[in-house]
């Protein structure tokens, strides 16, 4: 099992803090299987508005994995 399949295993998708380490399509894949009404890919540097959505699924990510998760 490698790093990012560890923590996989941990997210379980329902924390919106728990996708780091993931690559950003399996992220995105569990995500929207457990239940996130939007889920929004963030690229590093990128710029982004800062309103609250409740239910998006903010994903932080660089060179394909997710470094940051979060709701709104």
């Amino acid at each position: 099992m490698t790093g990012s399949d560890d923590a996989e295993a941990d997210a379980g998708g329902v924390d919106a803090e728990g996708y780091a380490g993931l690559r950003v399509e399996r992220a995105e894949e569990l995500a929207r299987r457990h239940g996130w009404a939007a889920v929004r890919v963030l690229q590093h540097g990128q710029m982004i508005t800062m309103e609250y959505r409740p239910g998006r699924l903010n994903l932080a990510v660089r060179d394909g994995v997710v470094e940051r998760s979060w709701e709104g």
